[in-house]
């Protein structure tokens, strides 16, 4: 691993721990219920996309959620650098993390498969 690539990954700990801390000291009582999952930076770490939880939540709630993340960002934002003391924070992009319904989705059409298989045999 490179030293640049050390760095990004040592950015998006910080900023994985830091998020959640940010969210709670938030007025709004609905933004502390909120789980970050994951946060990937670009190579350069002026951006940041943070992955939120989305199990609980129906369409309706999810499209209120990016509403309020988006308005709350550069609170967030400040509130880690601050913390940290850096010269610049990444922007951050809130988006919920969809990859464990696309990969039930997948185990479910290969379960369709093998019963298919099964009816044809």
């Amino acid at each position: 691993m490179t030293p640049a690539q050390i760095k990004v990954k040592r950015t998006e700990s910080i900023l994985q721990e830091l998020i959640p801390e940010a969210l709670s000291s938030l007025n709004d009582a609905r933004m502390h219920e909120l789980d970050v999952v994951e946060v990937k930076c670009s190579h350069g770490r002026s951006d940041a996309k943070v992955y939120i939880d989305p199990q609980f939540y129906t369409p309706e709630e999810r499209t209120f959620y990016m509403k309020q993340l988006k308005k709350v960002a550069p609170i967030v934002e400040d509130y880690c650098l601050k913390d940290q003391g850096w010269f610049k924070s990444p922007k951050l992009t809130f988006e919920f993390d969809d990859q464990l319904e696309k990969s039930q989705g997948i185990e479910d059409l290969f379960k369709r498969i093998e019963k298919e298989r099964k009816h044809e045999s």
